[in-house]
């Protein structure tokens, strides 16, 4: 509980008169309570509030020798900007175009040099950059094509164009499926064998019959019914491959 100055003053008149030899209380003012409520008042005050200056003065030091700045537009300090070389970065890295080379000019003993064809420009005779072996460079091939302010030249030789439809297909090993691994579809094997498998493994009987085979069979049902596993074991009988295909993309290019 606590007390006034005037109520401990007399607690410690009587504790005299009783004859009992007890320290001194000093009472706090106002100013020691908004001292101690601020940087408060327990025994490793002092060495936290050492540690804490210590690591914050590091991260600055740090922050101030790694460029970093504590802002919001996340730039580097004015004096290590370099506008000469940022220039001459985008000059070389982000200046590449995608071309074809349509044609190469072969000079004898001199580099060939080679016709490329960029679609929103024209055509244009350049040469090979540092980095590109004339064997790098094919005849109706795609490449990249630096288009500086002084120069044009190949600068890397790209892959061929992937049909992005190709990339929601996926070639799966050989299944090792049979029929007698799908159960409860007895009538669903039997027509699927008379339509898929027959076609496959004996098509010279459709041909004797003069009459052309099932192009395929869609098989529905909620999940969990077989649907894949009859199809893995139709390739598994028929030695074809089982090619697994994303039925959402095929919707995906229009949306």
């Amino acid at each position: 509980m606590s007390h006034t100055k005037g109520d401990c003053q007399t607690a410690k008149s009587l504790n005299l008169k009783d004859g009992k030899d007890e320290p001194e209380i000093i009472p706090l003012d106002q100013d020691d309570i908004q001292l101690l409520k601020i940087y408060g008042g327990g025994p490793y005050h002092k060495a936290i509030k050492a540690a804490e200056d210590f690591i914050k003065q590091k991260a600055e030091d740090l922050a101030k020798r790694s460029g970093a700045k504590d802002n919001d537009t996340g730039l580097a300090p004015p004096v290590q900007w370099d506008l000469n070389s940022d220039e001459r970065t985008l000059e070389r890295e982000n200046s590449l175009r995608i071309g074809r080379c349509v044609n190469i000019i072969p000079k004898g003993n001199d580099p060939s040099q080679y016709v490329v064809s960029i679609d929103e420009h024209a055509k244009y005779v350049v040469n090979l950059g540092q980095k590109v072996a004339p064997q790098d460079i094919e005849e109706n091939m795609r490449v990249g094509v630096l288009m500086g302010y002084s120069k044009i030249q190949i600068e890397i030789p790209l892959p061929p164009r992937i049909d992005p439809s190709v990339s929601m297909m996926q070639v799966e090993e050989k299944p090792d499926v049979t029929y007698a691994d799908v159960g409860g579809c007895k009538d669903q094997i039997d027509r699927i064998r008379e339509v898929v498998e027959l076609p496959l493994t004996h098509p010279e009987r459709f041909t004797a019959l003069g009459i052309d085979p099932p192009k395929g069979v869609l098989l529905y049902g909620p999940p969990g019914t077989g649907k894949t596993m009859l199809v893995k074991a139709v390739a598994h009988h028929t030695k074809a491959s089982f090619i697994r295909v994303v039925g959402s993309e095929f919707v995906q290019k229009y949306l």
